[in-house]
C-alpha cells in the first residue's frame, strides 16, 4: 500500500475543494515530510509553498485544507500551525501494507522505472598478475549492489570488469618468465609465482638496465601481435582470472564483459584521428594533449612524446565503444575519489568531441579509500590484506561462533560462509560510499550490534516463527497491529520502496543497508513486545502475516546489498 500516494491524493482533493481556482502542485508526494517524532503523525504536509500563490498565511491554508479532508479509512488529519499532520488508520494501513508486500514475494520495492533503459557499470577492474586485495573490495561490492538495485528497478544492466592488462610491465613479466619460469610452476603457483618472477626481474634490472629494454621489446611484440607473446600474455590473464573467480564466486559477483585496456588498444587510433580532425589536439613538449584550461582543469594527455597511448586514450575508446555497443542511458564508473580529475577530464573531452550524452549519462560513482589499521595500503611496504584471506578468516570466526552457540545446527559450514562473507560486505556498505574506510579486523568481524550477521539473524528469527506457525490460520485481525511497535515496523516496510528508489537515484547502496537494518531492529522490538503465536487466532494470523512480510523485505534488502539470508543460525 503506497501511503505516500494515498496521503498525497487526500491533500490534492483538499486543495481542489478548498481552493477551486488554485493550481495544484505537481509534486505533492515529494512535499510530504516524515515527522521527527511518531506522536506528530505518519506524514506531514507543509503549507508554506502554497502561501505565495494563494496569498494566505500557511496556518490559514492548513486550517482550510483540514476542513476539506475527511477520509478516516485512510488517515486522520490534524492542523498544527502551517502543517497538516496525517495519522494513518492503523488497521487499514496494516492490512493494505501487508497484502501489498505478500502479493508479490521478493518484489516489494521493485518497479519498471528502468524499462527500456541500459546502464553500464565499470567496477572491480582488477589488475592482471596481481592478487585481489581489500583495496578492490569497495568497488566490487558497491558495483555488485548497484547492479542488483538497477536490475530490481527494471534496468538492463551490463557489468564490466575493465581489466588492467596493458603496459610495459607485461613485457617484463614475459621476459622474466622466459628467463626463469616454466609452465608447471606458474600453473601451480598462480599469481604468487608470477609476482615472484616480476619482482625478481625488477630487482635484477637495477644492476642490469638492459633487462628493461628486453621487457620493452616483449611488450612491443604484444602490441604487434606476435603469436608467442600473445599466447603467454593471454595465459597470464587466464591464470589471474581463475584466481579472481574464486573470490567473485564467494561474493556472488558476476560480470557481462571482461574487456580491459588491451581490448581497446587497437581502437585508440580512431580516437586520436577524430581528435585531430576536430582540432582538439595540441602539441605539448612533443606530447599530444587536449587543452582544458578554460574549464579549470589541466591538459588531458592523449599521446606521450613517443606516441604511446595513455589511460585517457583507452578510456575514450572504451566510452565510445560502450555507447555504440550498448546504447546506454547511463554509464557508471565505480572508482575511488582520487580519480575524480581523470573522469572530469574524460567526460569534458567527450563533450568537446561533440557527444553531449557524456554530460548527463556518464557518472563517476566515487568512494573513499581503504586503509589498514590506520596505515595506507601498499604492496611495496607489505601493508596489504588479500581478499580471499579476509573472507576465509571471516568464515572461520563465524564457524567458531556457530559451534559455540548453535553446535547442533545443520549445514554449519554453509551458514558460516553466508554469515562471514555477509559481515565483510555489510561493513563496507553500511556507511556512505564516499567515507574512507579504516579496515580493522575487530570491526569487520564483529557480529554484534548493527552488522550483517545481526540482520541475517533477524531473518532467521522470522523463519523460525514461520516454521512454528500453524499451516492454516484464521482471518487476520488487522487491528491487532495497531500498537506502536507494529505500526513503526509497518511504516519502515511501507517506505522500503522509497529507499530502493533513492539508492538508485543517488547510486548509494548504504541507503538500502540502513533501511533493512532499521527494519530488522524494529522487528526485534516488536518480537520482544508481542507474542506472535498468540492464543487469539485472529491476532496470531495478523502477527504471522507481519512476520512473513518482514522476512520477505529483509531477504530482498539483503539480496540488494549482496548478502544471503540463512533460514537457520
Amino acid at each position: 500500500m503506497d501511503m505516500r500516494a494515498a496521503v498525497a491524493a487526500l491533500v490534492e482533493k483538499g486543495i481542489r475543494a478548498a481552493f477551486p481556482d488554485a493550481e495544484v502542485p505537481a509534486d505533492i508526494g515529494g512535499m510530504l515530510e516524515v515527522p521527527p517524532e511518531r506522536a506528530m503523525g505518519d506524514f506531514a504536509f507543509p503549507c508554506f509553498r502554497l502561501s505565495r500563490t494563494l496569498r494566505m498565511a500557511p496556518p490559514m491554508i492548513a486550517s482550510r485544507l483540514c476542513q476539506n479532508i475527511n477520509d478516516p479509512d485512510t488517515a486522520r488529519v490534524e492542523c498544527v500551525g502551517g502543517y497538516l499532520n496525517f495519522f494513518f488508520n492503523r488497521g487499514n494501513f496494516a492490512r493494505g501494507t501487508l497484502e501489498a508486500i505478500l502479493a508479490s514475494p521478493g518484489k516489494w520495492g521493485s518497479s519498471g522505472e528502468g524499462a527500456g533503459k541500459t546502464v553500464c557499470m565499470d567496477y572491480s577492474s582488477i589488475n592482471i598478475a596481481k592478487r585481489f586485495h581489500i583495496g578492490h573490495l569497495s568497488t566490487t561490492v558497491i558495483g555488485n549492489s548497484l547492479m542488483r538495485i538497477y536490475k530490481f528497478l527494471g534496468w538492463n544492466t551490463v557489468g564490466i570488469n575493465h581489466l588492467g592488462d596493458w603496459g610495459t610491465q607485461f613485457g617484463k613479466m614475459i621476459a622474466a618468465y622466459k628467463r626463469w619460469g616454466d609452465k608447471k610452476t606458474v600453473e601451480e603457483g598462480g599469481i604468487d609465482e608470477m609476482t615472484r618472477l616480476y619482482q625478481r626481474f625488477n630487482a635484477e634490472a637495477k644492476n642490469d638496465p638492459s633487462m628493461d629494454d628486453e621487457g620493452r621489446a616483449w611488450f612491443k611484440k604484444i602490441e604487434e601481435g606476435d603469436s608467442e607473446a600473445l599466447e603467454i600474455f593471454h595465459w597470464f590473464k587466464d591464470v589471474t582470472l581463475k584466481d579472481a573467480m574464486r573470490v567473485y564466486d564467494i561474493l556472488g559477483v558476476h560480470f557481462d564483459s571482461y574487456a580491459g585496456e588491451s581490448f581497446y588498444a587497437d581502437k585508440t587510433g580512431a580516437v586520436v584521428k577524430e581528435l585531430e580532425e576536430k582540432g582538439l589536439l595540441k602539441d605539448s613538449d612533443g606530447a599530444k594533449v587536449v587543452d582544458l584550461d578554460e574549464y579549470g582543469m589541466p591538459p588531458c594527455l592523449i599521446l606521450k612524446s613517443d606516441g604511446a597511448t595513455l589511460y585517457h586514450t583507452r578510456d575514450l575508446a572504451a566510452a565510445l565503444y560502450r555507447k555504440k555497443t550498448y546504447d546506454f542511458s547511463k554509464c557508471l564508473y565505480i572508482v575511488a575519489y582520487q580519480q575524480d580529475l581523470h573522469f572530469r577530464q574524460l567526460f569534458k573531452v567527450l563533450e568537446l568531441m561533440g557527444y553531449p550524452w557524456a554530460a548527463d549519462q556518464m557518472k563517476h560513482v566515487s568512494f573513499g579509500m581503504v586503509s589498514y589499521e590506520g596505515q595506507a595500503l601498499s604492496t611495496r611496504d607489505g601493508v596489504m590484506i588479500y581478499l580471499d584471506e579476509l573472507l576465509t578468516r571471516a568464515q572461520e570466526k563465524a564457524l567458531a561462533i556457530i559451534n559455540e552457540k548453535s553446535p547442533n545446527l545443520e549445514n554449519k559450514e554453509e551458514v558460516a560462509r553466508q554469515v562471514g562473507v555477509g559481515a565483510v560486505v555489510y561493513s563496507t556498505l553500511q556507511n556512505n560510499r564516499i567515507k574512507d574506510i579504516d579496515f580493522r579486523w575487530d570491526r569487520a568481524l564483529n557480529f554484534d550490534g548493527e552488522t550483517g550477521p545481526y540482520v541475517q539473524y533477524t531473518f532467521a528469527r522470522c523463519s523460525s516463527v514461520l516454521r512454528k506457525a500453524p499451516a492454516s490460520l484464521a482471518c487476520p485481525d488487522w487491528n491487532a497491529l495497531s500498537d506502536d511497535d507494529s505500526q513503526y515496523l509497518l511504516r519502515l516496510m511501507s517506505r522500503f520502496p522509497e529507499a530502493v528508489a533513492d539508492a538508485c537515484d543517488k547510486d548509494e547502496p548504504s541507503i538500502v543497508t540502513r533501511a533493512v537494518t532499521e527494519i530488522a531492529k524494529a522487528y526485534n522490538k516488536f518480537y520482544y513486545e508481542n507474542r506472535v503465536l498468540d492464543e487469539d487466532p485472529g491476532v496470531a494470523a495478523a502477527r504471522v502475516a507481519l512476520t512473513k512480510a518482514c522476512a520477505d523485505v529483509i531477504r530482498t534488502g539483503l539480496y540488494l546489498i549482496g548478502l544471503e539470508a540463512p533460514e537457520r543460525m
